[in-house]
């Protein structure tokens, strides 16, 4: 029977998209510290080996070869034997390319398992990409090229959904999304006797995603027992999305070992010693039984002599099961000033660039951005004083690094490295944001540039009245619709070239060794972008947009949160200052209001955002849904917070956000790429694909259904009040 204890190893890898020889080292690293923690199971991320988002390099003939000669380079190496691995690749297989785990053991090749349900909705486009394996529980022979031939001893492996069967149980292999389908092949593999399924992930972050990612992996084993060893990648690795780790180990349900959601690791390995025996009497259960018993849903087992628990080990009296654990969750606030954080500082090292640059307006998105890089500052310092190798030789790209001197605090970082700036106007930039911008540049130590715009803008203006001899006014001068937007995306655009033109010259001006250029950071909301609220080719257009998908209310729970941990009392002005563009002229009457121009608020924003993305509702649907959640008749319950409006109310705000939305949806063409933090990003990338010439809305045949059943509920309104 063999031994019952057995210890694997589980991993996160900060991998790099084509970084062959980084990642393979990467994954060698992982294999070292399993081995060092007496694991005899290791297994890594979804595509570990060229990186998960690769994305069209998958049609690539070179990135099928690369990825074998990196495999055969890890077989040869002897340091990485004496363990099962569990490793993941691309396979071109009979002229079909499938995304695969390749099941080694000391320099051979067990089984090659192919990605059966592939992800395909969202940002993932595998269909796309790779072909599903379509034959469950059935193999053929997957031919060898040369090299891995000659390491192999033979011409051929089994290729296709089998299990490895050691001497004391069996293990199987799935990957990523096959978790999340209603009929996951762990099911089967758990009545036919597999006692140890691995999952290989590349899932990304999005905000209050983990909670539902750990009950489905918990769920996974509660119901049929087993471990369950699931590895993720961590980090940016060349694309908007970031990979949030969190590799973990469940036993029967219970969760017994969890890595790091958000890290400035490369390598992050996890192990758990688990008790055989316990999933054996955890699955002694009759009904249980009788539907294993009664499965026809038998796999082929590929036998090996290793063993996962040898019996001695069963002798040494101080190896013992891993103890259950509670999970870690962070709360939104935390995960907002991690992520963006990590993305940023991946970002950052990896573009080989000299730091960041962030235009401050003096309102709550710009200090959110810039707050993020801030936090980014601190967990970098974090890194640099727990001795991370990898961390100190960027800081020291990065940094004037004299007489072996690093920065010593977050501030200290942030002024080498990250720049703020102030773009005013004499007549529309208030004092408030002015100093708001100062004191929160002061608190969080970056360089700030402190300028006013007027002679460029007058300049640019004057151009329009000496060629056209016609001179814009504003609105509050007398000015027309039109005029009134020519001045003010005038100022927005003026401020997006002064941005970039400090961003390229200032490492040079301030003496950084080696000069470079600053990248250019956006803070448009979720919200604005998906109404439109922006000028197209303002502060907006930027090299990287880290809360491009986060709403107004999270961005305000994440100021608030950060007001007291990071001890940033200044924020509180952001909090309660009322969001302006500061476009227009401040008079003793007026002054310009985000949510007037909108002409509905943020917190309603982020309802039509999501209708519209995750219930996926048109707007006659959408107001069908929200004429009763508004409902001005409706009675208030407890948890109630949705506003109080009548039909007729309903239906014009769901027409101004369908319109605005449709004759602003080119703006999103040209979006800044912003980090992915929520499900209802407007990103036409990838993840939001829309047309961008739309038919008017107001005179659609959605808006004619919308106005008769608002003539339907007033009717029975009005015989309601008879």
């Amino acid at each position: 029977m063999g031994g019952q204890l057995v210890t694997v190893a589980t991993c996160n890898l900060n991998q790099w998209i084509l970084d062959w020889e980084g990642n393979l080292a990467r994954i060698i690293e992982s294999i070292h510290i399993a081995k060092a923690a007496g694991a005899r199971l290791r297994v890594g991320p979804e595509l570990e080996i060229t990186g998960y988002s690769a994305l069209d390099h998958f049609h690539e003939l070179d990135v099928f070869s690369h990825s074998l000669e990196m495999l055969s380079i890890l077989l040869q190496d002897k340091s990485t034997h004496g363990i099962l691995l569990d490793i993941g690749m691309p396979i071109l297989h009979r002229n079909l390319r499938y995304n695969c785990r390749v099941i080694c053991l000391d320099g051979k090749i067990l089984l090659i398992r192919p990605k059966m349900w592939l992800a395909n909705d969202g940002n993932y486009r595998e269909m796309r990409h790779f072909t599903p394996w379509m034959r469950p529980r059935e193999t053929e022979l997957f031919h060898l090229p040369k090299m891995l031939a000659e390491l192999q001893g033979d011409t051929h492996v089994l290729f296709g959904d089998a299990v490895i069967s050691t001497p004391e149980t069996a293990f199987g292999a799935e990957t990523c999304e096959e978790l999340f389908t209603p009929k996951a092949p762990h099911i089967d593999m758990a009545l036919d006797g597999v006692e140890i399924i691995t999952n290989s992930s590349g899932s990304h972050f999005t905000l209050r995603k983990l909670d539902t990612r750990l009950q489905l992996i918990m769920e996974a084993t509660r119901k049929s027992g087993g471990v369950y060893l699931y590895a993720n990648q961590q980090g940016c690795d060349g694309e908007r999305l970031y990979f949030d780790g969190c590799a973990m180990i469940i036993v029967n349900g219970d969760i017994v070992a969890q890595g790091s959601q958000f890290s400035l690791k490369d390598v992050e390995v996890v192990t758990a010693t688990v008790d055989l025996k316990e999933v054996k009497s955890y699955r002694a259960a009759i009904s249980r039984g009788l539907q294993a018993a009664t499965s026809n849903a038998k796999y082929q087992r590929i036998q090996t002599p290793f063993e996962l628990a040898p019996e001695d080990d069963d002798a040494d009296i101080e190896k013992r099961p891993t103890l259950p654990m509670q999970p870690r969750i962070h709360p939104v606030a935390e995960e907002i000033a991690l992520s963006g954080g990590c993305y940023l500082w991946d970002y950052l090292r990896r573009s080989g660039t000299a730091g960041y640059l962030v235009p401050l307006s003096g309102g709550i998105d710009s200090c959110a951005t810039a707050v993020i890089v801030y936090s980014m500052c601190r967990i970098v310092m974090d890194a640099v004083k727990e001795g991370n190798k990898q961390v100190i030789e960027d800081v020291k790209r990065l940094c004037k690094y004299t007489e072996g001197v690093l920065p010593k605090t977050p501030q200290e970082l942030c002024n080498q490295i990250f720049t703020t700036i102030y773009m005013g106007m004499k007549k529309q930039s208030s004092r408030d944001t002015r100093q708001r911008a100062k004191d929160l540049a002061e608190a969080i130590g970056s360089y700030h540039v402190n300028l006013d715009i007027d002679d460029v803008y007058e300049a640019q203006k004057k151009l329009v009245v000496d060629t056209v001899n016609f001179e814009p006014r504003f609105k509050v001068e007398g000015g027309t619709v039109q005029e009134n937007l020519t001045l003010q995306c005038l100022q927005a655009r003026i401020r997006m070239v002064t941005a970039y033109e400090f961003g390229q010259i200032l490492p040079t001006a301030r003496g950084r060794p080696g000069g470079g250029s600053l990248l250019v950071l956006g803070s448009a909301n979720v919200g604005e972008s998906l109404r439109g609220y922006l000028t197209k080719y303002d502060c907006s257009s930027a090299d990287i947009n880290p809360i491009g998908s986060i709403d107004k209310a999270d961005l305000k729970r994440f100021i608030a949160w950060a007001e007291t941990d990071f001890d940033l009392p200044c924020l509180r002005e952001f909090l309660t200052a009322v969001p302006t563009a500061e476009l227009e002229p401040i008079t003793e009457n007026y002054v310009q209001s985000d949510e007037a121009d909108m002409g509905m608020t943020y917190e309603e924003l982020t309802i039509f955002g999501r209708l519209r993305k995750l219930n996926k509702l048109g707007p006659f649907a959408m107001f069908q849904r929200l004429v009763h959640d508004w409902s001005i008749d409706r009675k208030r319950v407890e948890g109630d917070t949705a506003p109080f409006y009548t039909p007729a109310q309903v239906a014009e705000k769901v027409k101004r956000f369908f319109h605005f939305y449709a004759i602003n949806r080119h703006k999103m063409t040209t979006l800044t790429p912003a980090l992915h933090c929520n499900d209802y990003s407007p990103d036409d990338n990838r993840f939001d694909l829309r047309p961008f010439l739309y038919p008017p809305f107001w005179k659609s045949w959605s808006f004619k259904r919308i106005d008769m059943e608002l003539e339907k509920i007033e009717k029975r309104r009005a015989s309601k009040t008879k």
